[in-house]
């Protein structure tokens, strides 16, 4: 049998009276896209911010690779191999794509930027950052400010630092929101190559996207895994054109 590299159970937290997760039990395996689903205010964002650390669950466990990460920071499960992608994007605008993937290789090789270093002629941080440019299809655009690229170029940056820590497993928080068809087709693709180097937990809206993509779905309702399945099993089952699909069924 092969073990999940993320696994997350019985998760709970409430705020006051409302319980956001509700005893959330999922997984994510190896050289996987798992879709995680539902209408706004399921619990979709409370249910990320824990797995990422930015938010402490009242119970429950979240495992990596193995190791019980439910109370490290969210810095500490980056390093051990937790990459994550924002809804609204985290990058540093002023500073190139170029050196925003950079600032991901030095954390991964834990050195540090001295003050007299010259850090743009650096070539054990300026060529795998450029090799992974390249991979995301952003090396044309290294030098460019992360102000200035496109929403979608931006998406694919973040997806670019999260390589950079050679990440264990990927959250990606609607990585297609904000983008035309065009951009969301590209970024399918590239996504659907990427899940062989680090497994994918896809939280998004666009479910012609989780349709192509994901090999199983879990869709959250009122904190509530309701039904977790592959795409076929997903569009047959009644609860959940009931409760979110409707006509994309």
């Amino acid at each position: 049998m092969v073990e999940p590299v993320l696994q997350i159970d019985n998760l709970v937290k409430s705020f006051g009276a409302l319980r956001a997760t509700d005893g959330i039990t999922l997984d994510l395996k190896p050289g996987e896209i798992h879709a995680l689903i539902g209408p706004n205010g399921a619990g979709k964002s409370t249910l990320i911010h824990q797995i990422c650390g930015t938010l402490r669950q009242d119970s429950g466990t979240i495992r990596l690779a193995g190791e019980d990460i439910g109370a490290l920071s969210a810095a500490a499960r980056a390093r051990r191999g937790l990459g994550r992608t924002f809804q609204v994007s985290s990058l540093a605008p002023e500073f190139s794509a170029l050196r925003n993937v950079m600032l991901a290789v030095q954390a991964r090789q834990g050195s540090s930027f001295g003050f007299f270093r010259p850090v743009m002629r650096d070539r054990s941080l300026i060529d795998p950052a450029m090799a992974i440019l390249e991979r995301v299809g952003l090396s044309d655009r290294a030098r460019l400010p992360a102000a200035e690229l496109s929403h979608g170029e931006r998406r694919q940056l973040e997806i670019a630092m999260a390589l950079a820590l050679q990440s264990k497993a990927l959250l990606l928080d609607e990585p297609m929101a904000g983008m035309g068809p065009e951009g969301s087709k590209r970024l399918t693709g590239f996504l659907d190559t990427l899940r062989q180097e680090a497994p994918i937990l896809l939280v998004e809206h666009d479910m012609d996207a989780v349709f192509a993509l994901a090999d199983r779905i879990s869709v959250l309702v009122y904190g509530r895994i309701i039904a977790t399945g592959t795409v076929e099993d997903i569009r047959r089952d009644p609860a959940v054109r009931t409760a979110y699909l409707g006509d994309h069924a």
